[in-house]
C-alpha cells in the first residue's frame, strides 16, 4: 500500500538554529539513513546519534521527511558545489564539463547515493510527497544549475543547444549509464570495464559533438 505524506510541520522558528548542531544532526541522518533506511529511523535515534535533543532535531528540520530531503541537499551541495557552476568564461567548456561530469559520477556513485536511491525506489515510497522533495533538494538543484551555465556557454557562441534543459537531462542521464544501474543492482563491474575517468570523458565528448555550434568546433 503507498505510503501516504502526512501534512509536512514547518520548522520552528524559536531561537536562532545552531550551525554545529544542525551540522552533527545532518551527518548523523546521513548514516542511520544509509545504514538502516528511511522506515526504521526514528527522530529519537536521530537525536541520540547527534547528541541533541528529539526537540531541537524538530526544530531544524521540522519532521522526518524534511530532514530527509536536506540531507538529499546537503550530500549534492557537498559533491556539487555551487563553484562548480561558476560561469568562469576563462575556462575551457571540455575542461569545465569534465569537471562537473567527474564530481556528479563521483556523488552518485558513492556508497550512501546508492543506498539513498535504493530507499526511494522501494515500495515503501510509492505515492509518497517526499520524492518530490528529495528532487526539488538535489537533482533538480544540479540540473538548474547546469542549464543556468549552458545558456551562458550558448551565448558566447560555444555551443548549440536548442533546448538546454533537455539536453541537461542527456548529460546527467549518460554520466550514470550503466555503471550506475549496475551499483543499484549490485553487480560488480567488469574488470575490463572503462575507469570512471574515462567513462565521463566519453559522455563529454559525445556532448560535445551533439552540440558543437554549426560550422564550428568546440575545444
Amino acid at each position: 500500500m503507498p505510503r501516504s505524506a502526512p501534512p509536512r510541520k514547518p520548522a520552528s522558528p524559536g531561537r536562532p538554529k545552531d550551525p554545529a548542531k544542525r551540522a552533527a544532526i545532518l551527518d548523523a541522518a546521513k548514516l542511520l539513513f544509509v545504514q538502516q533506511g528511511f522506515d526504521r529511523v526514528s527522530m529519537d535515534q536521530v537525536a541520540a546519534a547527534a547528541g541533541v535533543s528529539k526537540l531541537t532535531v524538530y526544530s531544524h528540520f521540522g519532521d522526518k521527511d524534511g530532514l530527509f530531503a536536506e540531507a538529499v541537499r546537503a550530500h549534492c551541495e557537498q559533491g556539487m558545489p555551487t563553484r562548480l557552476f561558476e560561469p568562469a568564461p576563462g575556462v575551457p567548456l571540455r575542461e569545465r564539463l569534465l569537471a562537473i561530469g567527474n564530481a556528479f559520477h563521483a556523488m552518485v556513485m558513492a556508497p550512501e547515493s546508492i543506498a539513498g536511491h535504493r530507499i526511494l525506489c522501494s515500495p515503501q515510497m510509492a505515492g509518497s510527497g517526499l520524492l518530490q522533495m528529495v528532487w526539488e533538494a538535489g537533482p533538480k538543484r544540479v540540473q538548474a544549475a547546469f542549464v543556468a551555465l549552458l545558456e551562458k556557454r550558448i551565448a558566447a557562441g560555444e555551443l548549440d543547444i536548442p533546448d538546454p534543459a533537455r539536453a541537461a537531462g542527456h548529460f546527467f542521464t549518460l554520466l550514470k549509464g550503466e555503471p550506475h544501474a549496475q551499483a543499484v543492482f549490485g553487480i560488480g563491474c567488469c574488470p575490463c570495464d572503462d575507469s570512471p575517468q574515462a567513462h565521463v570523458a566519453s559522455v563529454v565528448d559525445l556532448f560535445l559533438r551533439a552540440y558543437a555550434p554549426r560550422g564550428g568546433r568546440t575545444d
